[in-house]
């Protein structure tokens, strides 16, 4: 073949080559552009803050404190036996609805009822004396009467007539005696008989069986102490919640202050009540003071059993449908090199750096110029917010929030008013509902294990400690 024939074969074959070879070079230069260009943003941006951010919100506020107490009757009997001796029935049980003066139980009554027939016996004597010295009285004053007239007519002697009269007054005052032993007779009689009714143990109360101590053929004996015998709560449709609070905390409880609160055996119902009573009488166990605070609760569908924990939550102050933040908000400080930037974008921010690439030095005049400028700012926001408010409601209650707009970092005074641990309510101020404010600022190494997301925009709330309330939106 020759060369001709050669190099018109070949021709084709060498610029599929060069094609090739120049399209891989490009490909390649392609690929190190992109790679520099992402080393590039990676490296701007890797000091760059982020800003957790929660919106401005209008909804109720509460402030609360939270207690636990047991819940019981309103009106708890301890029934007992005033007298020993075994049991001889029983006719009442746990859970029996009984009635006021019903027999619940019955202690064998047969030494106390011999001893009402010993007093009646002793009675029936008395009167039987009595009506014998009567007759003697009667037949003493005959003779007496008798012997008088014989007398005046100097039949008997004065001596006589003595005897006679003394007779006379022996007979009467033994009448007195007699009368004075039925009496005597009569009250032993009463206190035997009211014995032998003590053997007969009685509901004081209309009311429900809690407890029951005793069985039958079990004997008491009340010689040192009373024993109880049943235990009855008056209407259970009526109950309380004695709840301890502390030393702490009581001061901001009051009267008909409402109550919520939950028992384990119900976890997703909410009870409802209201405080009727702070008891001043101190409770102190291992040298921590707390004070019962008693709070009624209507029971009407019986739920609620005597004894049940109540996990409760007395409200001490509210307010609804209020402008408020987020209380993180009121305490976040910027750095100042961020503030003197004035672009922000919703997601962070740059820091502002010298043009070599590193950081200023906030001791210098640059930053200070700046930190200056932002006081001046601080204040004049300041003094617009007291045009607008001009009777705060106290010095301590103003505070300063960052707010993002339009994706720029702005400070805004505001007079704060209640808060619940989560939430504060805003007085006044210019913020309106919807704003964004800076709530924390996170950087990119720990942006890597945080969520950028504000905890107060999830679904769930946090819930408060002691002392603590829940804030509602």
């Amino acid at each position: 073949m020759s060369k001709e024939n050669l190099s018109r074969v070949a021709k084709p074959y060498l610029q599929r080559y060069l094609l090739r070879k120049a399209g891989l070079w490009v490909v390649v230069i392609l690929l190190l552009a992109a790679v520099g260009f992402t080393y590039y943003q990676w490296a701007s941006n890797r000091d760059k803050p982020h800003f957790v951010t929660a919106d401005v919100t209008k909804g109720d506020i509460e402030r609360s404190v939270n207690v636990t107490g047991s819940i019981n009757p309103r009106v708890t009997v301890q029934v007992g036996s005033y007298v020993s001796g075994t049991i001889k029935s029983l006719t009442c049980d746990f859970n029996s609805q009984v009635k006021a003066g019903q027999i619940c139980a019955k202690i064998d009554p047969s030494t106390f009822q011999v001893a009402v027939d010993q007093n009646t016996a002793q009675l029936n004597s008395a009167r039987a004396q009595l009506n014998k010295d009567e007759s003697a009285l009667a037949y003493a004053k005959d003779v007496f009467d008798r012997d008088t007239k014989l007398r005046a007519d100097g039949i008997v002697a004065q001596e006589v007539l003595n005897n006679d009269k003394n007779v006379y007054q022996q007979a009467t005052s033994q009448i007195a005696l007699d009368k004075a032993a039925i009496v005597a007779q009569q009250a032993s009689l009463k206190s035997a008989m009211v014995n032998l009714g003590y053997t007969d143990i009685v509901s004081p109360v209309t009311g429900t069986v809690l407890t029951r101590n005793v069985d039958v053929g079990q004997t008491v004996a009340s010689s040192l102490q009373t024993p109880t015998l049943f235990l009855i709560g008056k209407d259970l449709t009526k109950m309380q919640v004695d709840a301890n609070v502390s030393e702490a905390d009581v001061g901001r409880i009051k009267v008909d202050q409402d109550v919520t609160f939950s028992v384990q055996a119900y976890p997703d119902k909410t009870f409802e009540g209201t405080v009727k009573q702070i008891r001043r009488g101190p409770i102190t166990v291992q040298n921590v003071v707390t004070y019962d605070v008693v709070v009624y609760v209507d029971n009407p569908d019986l739920l609620l059993f005597p004894g049940m924990t109540a996990d409760a939550e007395i409200v001490t102050d509210s307010r609804e449908e209020v402008l408020q933040v987020p209380l993180a908000a009121t305490r976040f400080v910027p750095d100042p090199a961020d503030i003197s930037d004035s672009e922000f974008h919703s997601g962070g921010g740059g820091r502002r750096r010298n043009p070599d690439g590193t950081r200023p030095d906030r001791s210098t005049g640059d930053s200070t110029d700046h930190s200056h400028n932002s006081a001046r700012q601080n204040d004049q926001a300041a003094q617009d917010n007291q045009e607008e408010n001009p009777h705060p409601a106290s010095a301590k209650k103003h505070a300063r929030v960052w707010v993002l707009r339009d994706g720029k970092l702005h400070p805004v005074w505001i007079t704060t008013g209640l808060d619940d641990g989560e939430s504060i309510e805003v007085v006044a101020g210019k913020l309106q509902e919807g704003d964004k404010v800076i709530i924390k600022e996170v950087h990119p190494t720990e942006a890597k294990s945080a969520p950028m997301q504000s905890p107060l925009n999830q679904t769930g709330r946090r819930g408060g400690g002691m002392g603590m309330g829940r804030g509602r939106s």
